[in-house]
């Protein structure tokens, strides 16, 4: 989503608040709960679970991996809930052509870091570059902003699936508010 003025574009970006990613880390969840479940049951010889009978499980060895794989799920799982609670990679992109300054501002992990906060003149804006990098199912197209001193940044997430004619557009828009020029790079 942005916003533009005739001197001020303002674009927010969204973080790890998806719907795919409430969906896989609640999908990992469960399962991961039903390994623990299962490991704990043929452990204790009872049905915690009634879909899985105990007594055909073996604690040893099978109780055990599902315990682990269980386990590293629910690791991953709470991994997952942290991102969304904290929205990591989501922030704003601010351009001031009044003042000259530009804004590139994201939240990351909590710490000593925890805010992204880089402040630049647009006079030191050399281009806008849209880097093609082609995979083995699909090709992905990331859109970046090159500036003197401090070298590419990303304006886009590298897991944003935008077609071809979007980046452009939004290449074209950004360049053209910021009278800089296009760059195309394919890898």
């Amino acid at each position: 989503m942005s916003w533009q003025s005739k001197h001020i574009w303002i674009e927010l970006i969204g973080g790890s608040r998806k719907i795919s990613n409430f969906c896989w880390a609640f999908i990992l969840f469960l399962g991961s709960l039903g390994f623990v479940l299962v490991g704990t049951s043929s452990y204790l010889g009872k049905n915690l679970i009634s879909l899985v009978a105990s007594q055909e499980i073996h604690f040893f060895p099978q109780g055990i991996v599902m315990s682990f794989y269980g386990i590293a799920g629910l690791f991953i799982s709470s991994y997952l809930w942290c991102t969304i609670s904290w929205n990591v990679g989501s922030g704003y992109d601010r351009f001031d052509k009044k003042e000259g300054i530009g804004c590139i501002f994201r939240w990351g992990f909590p710490g000593k870091n925890r805010r992204i906060f880089l402040r630049f003149r647009m006079k030191d804006i050399q281009s806008i570059r849209i880097e093609e990098v082609k995979g083995r199912i699909s090709d992905r197209r990331i859109l970046y902003m090159e500036i003197k001193g401090r070298g590419d940044i990303p304006l886009t997430r590298s897991d944003e699936n935008l077609t071809r004619r979007e980046i452009e557009e939004k290449a074209a828009e950004l360049a053209y508010f910021l009278r800089v020029p296009i760059e195309v790079f394919s890898n």
